[in-house]
């Protein structure tokens, strides 16, 4: 019974504020219900001033490679609606998938809703980011992985 509530509880996620503010400006003036699902991972945010983010979290702009439940593993960037290409691999943040993965860090899953209804697992592989890390933040390669368990 634990096993069911840990696979479902949502891991902690945390945003930049210019990330949440752009966000919730979109998803407020947009009404879906992939909208409904980024307010829910927005109300649930950990929020930090910009240049406070962490590297390796991802953020709108940020490439990551993820793998699913499926053994499926991809490398995507997350964009705002108009930027999304998916042959490109750039995936909307206004899709399942894309509301899923804003705030995660490498090393944590999440569940999500596929449009057809099912329910997938992703683990974030890592996060690559070709913008310097924050102010403060440790002068270290731009690429987070996950960290093997001890």
């Amino acid at each position: 019974m634990t096993t069911d509530k840990k696979r479902t509880s949502k891991p902690a996620i945390t945003l930049s504020q210019s990330d949440y503010d752009s966000l919730t400006g979109m998803a407020a003036s947009t009404k879906s219900e992939v909208a409904e699902q980024l307010f829910e991972e927005l109300e649930r945010a950990r929020v930090v001033p910009d240049g406070k983010l962490r590297q390796g979290v991802v953020r709108m702009g940020s490439t990551l490679r993820f793998s699913t439940d499926s053994g499926e593993a991809r490398e995507v960037t997350l964009v705002f609606p108009g930027e999304a290409d998916i042959a490109a691999g750039k995936v909307s943040v206004l899709t399942p998938i894309g509301a899923a993965l804003i705030g995660l860090a490498a090393g944590q899953s999440i569940d999500w809703i596929t449009r057809d209804g099912r329910t997938r697992r992703l683990t974030i592989e890592s996060v690559l980011d070709d913008r310097p890390a924050p102010a403060g933040a440790p002068a270290e390669s731009t690429v987070a992985a996950a960290q093997p368990a001890p």
